[in-house]
């Protein structure tokens, strides 16, 4: 059933800044077309996006018109929100990729049907505009002074190092505009983002209020954070995405599941559509029994099935039983559980000829990958039982990769402490 968009987004903590005026009364009074751009600098979008794509699907499911813009045009030139330094301009051939690399990302979250959510290019108007006529009907509305004042701007002008180009000064204009247009194609008459766009956003409710005389709105999210400081949505591997080539769903449910305890009830309300009646029954949960970890596994395994699919959270469960489990056998993972997995891990190729042989020495392999120093420091250590060989701890400095070592895939993982892994792939 179709529910109060504002009042959940406010009881989820996603509301930070929202315009005056008649936001609230117009979105409990009928349909309204909304919409949230991205921007294609990469050929995925990363957790931090998420919530965005999220919003968007609440206000569908709120019974109203969600528009999900790609920066065709604007990505050719570069937000400068939060940024120090001038971005690297993008080729039309990179471009092109990102946008449908995004596109189709966000296509799985949204009803396209009749009437349905829209997908527009922001290139279908961007790149068609005369530059005089541009500036003359839309750059008079824009006062430099002003212009200035914004922290993107500011804080580049101030930094003599960097300073800001023409070209990004003028990208509030452009999104302004994307505005205007989306308002006089699709009647959209709320924009949505994340509280870094606020200025950008209020630039295009100004300028629909001077040139078509009418009331549009603006509406933020907070920024996510973590509440130990570190930045959200990194690991030591890097950026977390939604494309599974980058980030496998293994290591993105592992990325959800090791949430820390003081952000998991907050997450659950940001990247999930539990009610909230549930989500505090889990804080009770969790509450009585923190040692099941209850509100993190169900975290995990919302948002991974939300982005991947059923198939791939079993998989990615099932890995992780077999894994963090020191009695089990990782023959009963597939070939492709091991390789999202173990991903990140550097491979060495092995020829099956190999196994067996001096080659195949456990010593030798983790010397030359460079976890030891030397082949003697390596047999001294492995007795002392640093180092395992699918999960199955080795005492034996002498021992040599066989057949028997070998699982789904050709995979044989050794393990040095507690975090280094190394994957061999014999040939299948």
């Amino acid at each position: 059933m179709p529910h109060d968009f504002f009042a959940e987004m406010n009881e989820r903590g996603l509301v930070h800044q929202h315009s005056a005026g008649e936001l609230e009364k117009s979105l409990r009074a009928g349909r309204m077309t909304a919409y949230i751009g991205f921007d294609p600098t990469a050929d995925s979008l990363h957790v931090g996006s998420l919530m965005q794509i999220m919003t968007l699907k609440r206000f569908q499911l709120a019974g109203h018109r969600p528009i999900a813009l790609v920066g065709g045009g604007t990505g050719l030139i570069g937000d400068p929100s939060g940024k120090e330094d001038e971005r690297t301009l993008l080729t039309t051939d990179v471009l092109e990729k990102n946008l449908a690399g995004i596109s189709s990302q966000i296509e799985r979250f949204l009803d396209f049907g009749v009437d349905g959510a829209l997908m527009v290019n922001n290139a279908d108007w961007l790149c068609k505009l005369d530059l005089l006529t541009f500036l003359r009907d839309i750059g008079k509305h824009f006062a430099v002074n002003e212009m200035i004042k914004r922290d993107s701007v500011r804080i580049r002008l101030e930094t003599r190092e960097h300073g800001i180009s023409y070209t990004e000064f003028t990208y509030v204009l452009l999104q302004a505009y994307d505005y205007l247009k989306l308002h006089d194609l699709h009647g959209c008459t709320l924009q949505m983002g994340g509280s870094d766009q606020w200025g950008n956003i209020v630039s295009g409710t100004d300028l629909i209020r001077r040139v078509r005389g009418v009331e549009a709105h603006a509406l933020t999210s907070p920024l996510m954070t973590r509440s130990d400081g570190k930045k959200f949505g990194k690991t030591e591997a890097g950026n977390v995405w939604l494309d599974p080539a980058r980030t496998s769903p293994y290591e993105f449910y592992q990325f959800w599941l090791n949430t820390h305890d003081n952000d998991v009830l907050h997450y659950l309300k940001v990247f999930s559509f539990l009610s909230l009646a549930q989500i505090a029954e889990l804080d009770r949960v969790t509450d009585e029994t923190p040692e099941r970890r209850e509100a993190p596994r169900v975290l995990a395994e919302e948002v991974t099935k939300l982005v991947h699919g059923p198939e791939a959270l079993l998989r990615a469960k099932h890995a992780t039983q077999v894994l963090f489990d020191k009695n089990a056998d990782w023959r009963q993972l597939s070939a492709l559980q091991l390789e999202e997995a173990f991903r990140g891990a550097p491979p060495i190729r092995l020829p099956r000829e190999a196994l067996g042989t001096e080659q195949a020495a456990l010593v030798a392999l983790l010397t030359d990958a460079g976890h030891y120093a030397s082949r003697a420091q390596a047999r001294k250590d492995i007795p002392n039982g640093s180092v395992s060989v699918n999960g199955v701890t080795m005492t034996d400095p002498g021992h040599r990769i066989s057949e028997s070592d070998v699982l789904a895939g050709g995979f044989v993982v050794l393990k040095k402490g507690k975090r280094t892994f190394q994957t061999l792939r014999v040939d299948v």
